[in-house]
Protein backbone atom coordinates (compact mmCIF):
# COMPACT_ATOMS: atom_id res chain seq x y z
CA UNK A 1 0.00 0.00 0.00
CA UNK A 2 1.45 3.33 -1.08
CA UNK A 3 1.35 6.12 1.47
CA UNK A 4 0.56 9.77 0.83
CA UNK A 5 2.97 12.41 2.09
CA UNK A 6 1.67 14.44 5.01
CA UNK A 7 1.34 18.17 4.48
CA UNK A 8 -0.50 20.92 6.32
CA UNK A 9 -3.66 21.91 4.50
CA UNK A 10 -6.92 23.83 4.97
CA UNK A 11 -9.79 21.88 6.51
CA UNK A 12 -11.64 21.41 3.24
CA UNK A 13 -8.56 20.08 1.48
CA UNK A 14 -7.73 17.81 4.40
CA UNK A 15 -11.24 16.27 4.36
CA UNK A 16 -10.92 15.76 0.61
CA UNK A 17 -7.54 14.02 1.03
CA UNK A 18 -8.92 11.73 3.73
CA UNK A 19 -11.90 10.77 1.60
CA UNK A 20 -9.62 10.04 -1.38
CA UNK A 21 -7.43 7.88 0.86
CA UNK A 22 -10.57 6.07 2.01
CA UNK A 23 -11.61 5.41 -1.58
CA UNK A 24 -8.11 4.10 -2.37
CA UNK A 25 -8.35 1.68 0.57
CA UNK A 26 -11.82 0.52 -0.42
CA UNK A 27 -10.75 -0.03 -4.04
CA UNK A 28 -7.77 -2.09 -2.86
CA UNK A 29 -9.22 -3.99 0.12
CA UNK A 30 -12.99 -3.53 0.24
CA UNK A 31 -15.04 -1.91 2.98
CA UNK A 32 -13.76 -4.27 5.68
CA UNK A 33 -10.16 -3.57 4.78
CA UNK A 34 -10.70 0.18 4.89
CA UNK A 35 -10.03 0.49 8.62
CA UNK A 36 -9.29 3.82 10.26
CA UNK A 37 -5.70 2.65 10.71
CA UNK A 38 -5.30 1.73 7.04
CA UNK A 39 -6.90 4.97 5.93
CA UNK A 40 -4.50 6.88 8.18
CA UNK A 41 -1.53 5.03 6.72
CA UNK A 42 -2.73 5.68 3.18
CA UNK A 43 -3.28 9.38 3.94
CA UNK A 44 0.01 9.74 5.80
CA UNK A 45 -1.70 11.03 8.97
CA UNK A 46 -2.60 9.76 12.43
CA UNK A 47 -5.85 7.95 13.24
CA UNK A 48 -6.57 10.77 15.66
CA UNK A 49 -6.61 13.29 12.84
CA UNK A 50 -9.19 11.23 10.98
CA UNK A 51 -11.40 11.15 14.08
CA UNK A 52 -11.06 14.94 14.28
CA UNK A 53 -12.79 15.26 10.91
CA UNK A 54 -15.08 12.23 10.98
CA UNK A 55 -17.02 10.95 14.01
CA UNK A 56 -16.63 7.29 13.04
CA UNK A 57 -15.59 4.92 10.29
CA UNK A 58 -19.24 4.76 9.22
CA UNK A 59 -19.25 8.54 8.82
CA UNK A 60 -16.22 8.63 6.53
CA UNK A 61 -17.60 5.71 4.50
CA UNK A 62 -20.87 7.61 4.01
CA UNK A 63 -19.02 10.72 2.85
CA UNK A 64 -16.85 8.61 0.55
CA UNK A 65 -19.93 7.05 -1.06
CA UNK A 66 -21.49 10.48 -1.45
CA UNK A 67 -18.38 11.52 -3.40
CA UNK A 68 -18.51 8.42 -5.62
CA UNK A 69 -22.18 8.96 -6.46
CA UNK A 70 -21.88 12.72 -6.78
CA UNK A 71 -19.08 12.61 -9.34
CA UNK A 72 -21.35 10.96 -11.88
CA UNK A 73 -23.96 13.70 -11.70
CA UNK A 74 -21.29 16.41 -11.65
CA UNK A 75 -19.92 15.13 -14.95
CA UNK A 76 -23.40 15.15 -16.45
CA UNK A 77 -23.98 18.72 -15.34
CA UNK A 78 -20.72 19.89 -16.92
CA UNK A 79 -21.40 18.68 -20.48
CA UNK A 80 -21.46 21.52 -23.02
CA UNK A 81 -22.62 22.21 -26.54
CA UNK A 82 -26.01 22.04 -28.22
CA UNK A 83 -28.67 19.62 -26.85
CA UNK A 84 -27.56 16.80 -29.16
CA UNK A 85 -23.90 17.22 -28.23
CA UNK A 86 -24.70 17.32 -24.52
CA UNK A 87 -26.79 14.15 -24.63
CA UNK A 88 -24.15 12.37 -26.68
CA UNK A 89 -21.37 13.53 -24.32
CA UNK A 90 -23.35 12.28 -21.33
CA UNK A 91 -23.55 8.81 -22.86
CA UNK A 92 -19.85 8.74 -23.79
CA UNK A 93 -18.73 9.95 -20.35
CA UNK A 94 -20.54 7.13 -18.59
CA UNK A 95 -18.94 4.41 -20.70
CA UNK A 96 -15.33 5.61 -20.83
CA UNK A 97 -12.46 6.43 -18.48
CA UNK A 98 -12.43 7.45 -15.69
CA UNK A 99 -16.07 6.52 -15.00
CA UNK A 100 -15.71 3.06 -16.52
CA UNK A 101 -12.64 1.30 -15.14
CA UNK A 102 -11.67 -1.40 -12.66
CA UNK A 103 -11.35 1.06 -9.77
CA UNK A 104 -14.87 2.36 -10.30
CA UNK A 105 -16.14 -1.22 -10.40
CA UNK A 106 -14.35 -2.11 -7.16
CA UNK A 107 -15.82 0.91 -5.39
CA UNK A 108 -19.31 0.23 -6.73
CA UNK A 109 -19.22 -3.45 -5.78
CA UNK A 110 -17.98 -2.67 -2.28
CA UNK A 111 -20.62 -0.07 -1.54
CA UNK A 112 -23.57 -1.71 -3.29
CA UNK A 113 -23.19 -4.78 -1.07
CA UNK A 114 -24.00 -2.57 1.92
CA UNK A 115 -26.71 -0.34 0.47
CA UNK A 116 -29.54 -2.80 1.18
CA UNK A 117 -28.61 -3.13 4.87
CA UNK A 118 -27.35 0.37 5.71
CA UNK A 119 -30.11 3.04 5.79
CA UNK A 120 -27.62 5.92 5.53
CA UNK A 121 -25.89 4.48 2.47
CA UNK A 122 -29.31 3.64 1.00
CA UNK A 123 -30.39 7.27 1.37
CA UNK A 124 -27.19 8.49 -0.30
CA UNK A 125 -27.69 5.97 -3.11
CA UNK A 126 -31.28 7.08 -3.66
CA UNK A 127 -30.30 10.75 -3.66
CA UNK A 128 -27.51 10.11 -6.15
CA UNK A 129 -29.66 7.97 -8.41
CA UNK A 130 -32.41 10.56 -8.54
CA UNK A 131 -29.89 13.33 -9.19
CA UNK A 132 -28.38 11.33 -12.05
CA UNK A 133 -31.79 10.49 -13.51
CA UNK A 134 -33.05 14.05 -13.19
CA UNK A 135 -29.96 15.31 -15.04
CA UNK A 136 -30.63 12.77 -17.81
CA UNK A 137 -34.31 13.75 -17.99
CA UNK A 138 -33.30 17.39 -18.42
CA UNK A 139 -30.88 16.50 -21.22
CA UNK A 140 -33.58 14.44 -22.94
CA UNK A 141 -36.13 17.24 -22.64
CA UNK A 142 -33.74 19.74 -24.22
CA UNK A 143 -32.85 17.26 -26.96
CA UNK A 144 -36.48 16.48 -27.84
CA UNK A 145 -37.43 20.15 -27.89
CA UNK A 146 -34.48 20.91 -30.18
CA UNK A 147 -35.88 18.32 -32.60
CA UNK A 148 -39.32 19.90 -32.56
CA UNK A 149 -40.88 17.21 -30.39
CA UNK A 150 -42.90 17.64 -27.23
CA UNK A 151 -40.80 16.91 -24.16
CA UNK A 152 -43.55 15.25 -22.17
CA UNK A 153 -42.32 14.72 -18.56
CA UNK A 154 -43.71 11.16 -18.45
CA UNK A 155 -41.91 10.27 -21.68
CA UNK A 156 -38.63 11.83 -20.50
CA UNK A 157 -38.90 9.95 -17.21
CA UNK A 158 -39.53 6.60 -18.93
CA UNK A 159 -36.68 7.19 -21.39
CA UNK A 160 -34.30 8.22 -18.59
CA UNK A 161 -35.08 5.03 -16.64
CA UNK A 162 -34.55 2.86 -19.71
CA UNK A 163 -31.35 4.62 -20.78
CA UNK A 164 -29.96 4.49 -17.26
CA UNK A 165 -30.54 0.73 -17.18
CA UNK A 166 -28.88 0.31 -20.57
CA UNK A 167 -25.86 2.38 -19.53
CA UNK A 168 -25.54 0.46 -16.25
CA UNK A 169 -25.43 -2.86 -18.09
CA UNK A 170 -22.88 -1.74 -20.67
CA UNK A 171 -20.80 -0.03 -17.97
CA UNK A 172 -20.68 -3.27 -16.01
CA UNK A 173 -19.63 -5.28 -19.07
CA UNK A 174 -16.91 -2.78 -19.90
CA UNK A 175 -15.53 -2.74 -16.36
CA UNK A 176 -15.58 -6.52 -16.00
CA UNK A 177 -14.26 -7.50 -19.43
CA UNK A 178 -13.17 -4.40 -21.31
CA UNK A 179 -10.51 -6.36 -23.16
CA UNK A 180 -13.20 -8.35 -24.98
CA UNK A 181 -14.53 -5.29 -26.79
CA UNK A 182 -13.09 -3.17 -29.55
CA UNK A 183 -12.27 0.45 -28.82
CA UNK A 184 -15.48 2.49 -28.41
CA UNK A 185 -17.59 -0.56 -29.28
CA UNK A 186 -19.76 -0.21 -26.18
CA UNK A 187 -20.22 3.51 -26.85
CA UNK A 188 -21.37 2.72 -30.38
CA UNK A 189 -23.81 0.08 -29.11
CA UNK A 190 -25.16 2.49 -26.52
CA UNK A 191 -25.72 5.28 -29.05
CA UNK A 192 -27.45 2.95 -31.53
CA UNK A 193 -29.67 1.45 -28.83
CA UNK A 194 -30.61 4.83 -27.37
CA UNK A 195 -31.39 6.20 -30.82
CA UNK A 196 -33.80 3.27 -31.24
CA UNK A 197 -35.42 4.03 -27.88
CA UNK A 198 -35.83 7.74 -28.63
CA UNK A 199 -36.65 7.32 -32.30
CA UNK A 200 -34.21 10.08 -33.28
CA UNK A 201 -30.55 10.13 -34.38
CA UNK A 202 -27.98 11.32 -31.83
CA UNK A 203 -24.95 11.16 -34.09
CA UNK A 204 -21.52 9.65 -33.64
CA UNK A 205 -19.13 11.21 -31.11
CA UNK A 206 -16.05 13.05 -32.31
CA UNK A 207 -12.89 10.94 -32.08
CA UNK A 208 -11.47 13.26 -29.42
CA UNK A 209 -14.62 13.27 -27.29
Amino acid sequence: MSRRTFHRAPEGERRHDLIEATLDCIAESGLQGATVRQIAIKAGVTAGLIRHYFASKEHILQEAYRVVIGRLTEKAERVTGDPEERLRSFIVINLTEPVANSRSLSLWASFISRVSVDPQLAAIHREGYLGFRNALESLLADFLESKGQEADPARCRALAIAINGLLDGLWLEGCLAGELFEERELVSIALTSIEALIGLPIGAPATTQ
